[in-house]
């Protein structure tokens, strides 16, 4: 499969899911963040400790979806603008930010096409560039996003992203006997791995016409050396033993304590493979 044709695919599917995600009752319970304007996502409540102080902040947010995390960060103090390539996607966070009283704004823009987004929202204007969970592994090419990042960011401004694993998206997730095996590609190829599953990872009843779609996994060592080789500084990568969603049928969710809508591998099995990771980096000050 071409590229295009992967991105093509790709788009049908989260317009069509991007309505029933927003849709009353489901895991991203948008009306949730209407009713408590100091409500805060659980994925960015877990990124606070290492994102630290956003108040006033120029953010951008790539491949936003619903906006509920670009919210939380407008929520925090940051002046926040939305990037995603769904139309249907940018109508649901523009009415949740509406509704719930918040300024964001939202460009449509594909961040595999850095041009598209420069165009849209502006090169050298941001102190803050965050990459939420489930992003990456739709992007062909680790490469092409650092560049985008190190475009986006102005002198001094910092990178923040956490995501899943590589190592989690190259397990074998379906085993019903709970062994940890890869299964799946762990570095980035040209060629991307098509799935075709006819659910979402929020619950729903919607019956989804569009059912496959196209990743890439990108290696650890792929993103920080395009991170590096963008002309950012690293100044953090930390590997957790948790991911806000339920991976593997026998993870286990854990105690708010230790992180809302966190779920981990139960017992021994949690120390032996990573299942998320925050990176994060900087663009260097003008002389």
């Amino acid at each position: 499969m071409d590229e295009r044709a992967a991105v093509d695919l790709n788009l049908a599917g989260w317009d069509e899911r991007a309505v029933a995600h927003a849709a009353p009752g489901t895991g991203y319970r948008l009306e949730d963040y209407v009713e408590d304007r100091a409500k805060i996502s659980d994925v960015v409540r877990f990124d606070v400790p290492r994102l630290g102080d956003v108040a006033g902040l120029r953010g951008v947010h790539l491949q936003c979806h619903l906006g509920t995390d670009t919210l939380s960060l407008a929520r925090l103090g940051a002046r926040m603008t939305g990037v995603d390539f769904s139309p249907a996607a940018l109508e649901q966070a523009g009415a949740l930010a509406a509704r719930a009283g918040a300024e964001v704004d939202y460009h449509r823009a594909d961040v595999s096409d850095g041009a598209a987004v420069l165009a849209a929202v502006g090169a050298g204007r941001y102190d803050l560039v965050y990459t939420g969970v489930g992003a990456l592994c739709w992007l062909p090419r680790a490469a092409d996003w650092a560049r985008l990042v190190a475009d986006l960011l102005a002198p001094g401004g910092r990178l923040h992203v956490r995501d899943a694993h590589p190592a989690l998206l190259a397990l074998d997730t379906d085993r019903a006997d709970g062994e940890l095996v890869l299964a799946h590609p762990w570095f980035e190829r040209a060629e991307p791995t098509v799935w075709d599953e006819p659910g979402s990872y929020v619950e729903t009843d919607h019956a989804f016409t569009h059912t496959r779609s196209a990743e890439w996994n990108h290696g650890l060592g792929e993103l920080v050396t395009a991170v590096l080789d963008a002309g950012l500084q690293v100044t953090g990568l930390t590997e957790h033993r948790s991911v806000p969603w339920k991976a593997v049928d026998h993870m286990v969710e854990l105690p708010p304590a230790d992180g809302a809508g966190e779920w981990a591998l139960p017992g021994d099995a949690a120390d032996r493979v990573p299942l998320s990771f925050t990176l994060q980096a900087r663009k260097p000050a003008q002389p």
